[in-house]
């Protein structure tokens, strides 16, 4: 039997140092890690520390009314954001009427009818959509959706719909209407994408028993795999919604910016995302200021609990209880 010096025995072995992570470089790894995933709490925590400590003269001068009062008048120093909150509201339905069917359609066909050569280049193309400036959104709305609408779409809808509160009124252009068409362009890919990542990863058993029950494939896809991916299906809407919500930029160049509360789609109407780009620079007074940082707050919290709760769908298809995708 060989026998080991003392020195041997009591050494330890640098390798299985490495795999006990307790070497320097894996300690520095391990901190640097750990740093940042503290920091980004830390940033949220600040951001809304920031939001509340801004708003909070409106907040104690206007109190909750502040919600649901229409007067926005900063020469006399009386604010509320209810025609704002409503058009954020009222154009992201819009958005989400219009967006839904169109980027369902896209998932259910690239995944279940395509062939498999133009899977992947229509699917790209539908992604790079998010890839555009809302900038650019806003000038093709512009000089293209506009003119479009005003030419094509709004005199039909006048003459059938207009008896109706919702369609009345002249249409200049610049409308809720406009507004929520562009913000539906812009929704559809993180829609689409989302929708068709959760039909992929539908098991194939769910399509053959449909299919050997006599289903025809749009059967299949109606009855066995869309309800299996219900969840994550409204997931993906609600995080569509969540983008509607926060857009600025397109929704400021086509919805009018008019601080008014009306029915009609046809009508200018204004956002709370819209309102601060816009006011910001000529916030002259405190109270104005202010009163611009509570309709911030206002906007953060609803779209923190929009895609919280798209989130929370998404995390319960991911753990079983409908179906997940490994992409979320």
């Amino acid at each position: 039997m060989t026998v080991l010096p003392l020195e041997r025995l009591a050494a330890p072995d640098p390798r299985r140092q490495v795999l006990r992570g307790v070497n320097a470089g894996e300690r520095a790894y391990r901190g640097i890690l750990t740093v940042l995933a503290v920091l980004l709490p830390l940033l949220l925590v600040a951001l809304v520390s920031e939001l509340v400590a801004s708003a909070w003269p409106a907040i104690r001068r206007f109190g909750l009314p502040f919600l649901w009062t229409s007067v926005w008048d900063p020469v006399a120093g009386v604010f509320g954001a209810a025609p704002m909150i409503f058009g954020t509201l009222a154009s992201s339905l819009i958005a989400l009427l219009l967006a839904v069917p169109l980027a369902l359609g896209v998932a259910i066909f690239l995944t279940e009818f395509a062939p498999a050569w133009l899977r992947q280049p229509v699917a790209f193309l539908v992604e790079l959509l998010a890839a555009i400036p809302s900038v650019v959104y806003g000038l093709w709305g512009i000089f293209v959706l506009i003119p479009f609408l005003r030419a094509y779409v709004v005199p039909p809808l006048r003459a059938a719909l207009g008896w109706t509160p919702f369609f009345d009124g002249v249409f200049y252009g610049n409308s809720l209407l406009a507004g929520g068409m562009i913000l539906a362009i812009m929704i559809v890919p993180y829609i689409a994408a989302v929708s068709r990542e959760v039909l992929l990863a539908v098991p194939p058993s769910q399509r053959e028993a449909a299919f050997g029950m006599g289903a025809t494939r749009w059967e299949a896809v109606w009855t066995a795999v869309v309800p299996y991916g219900r969840a994550g299906l409204i997931g993906a809407v609600i995080l569509g919604l969540g983008r509607a919500l926060g857009e600025t930029m397109a929704v400021t160049m086509l919805i009018g910016n008019r601080h008014d509360i009306g029915l009609s789609v046809l009508q200018p109407a204004y956002t709370m995302a819209a309102a601060i780009a816009n006011e910001f620079s000529e916030a002259t007074t405190d109270l104005y200021l202010s009163a611009l940082f509570e309709v911030g707050l206002v906007l953060f919290v609803i779209t923190v609990v929009v895609n919280a709760a798209a989130r929370l769908l998404i995390w319960r298809v991911a753990r079983g209880t409908a179906v997940g995708s490994r992409a979320l």
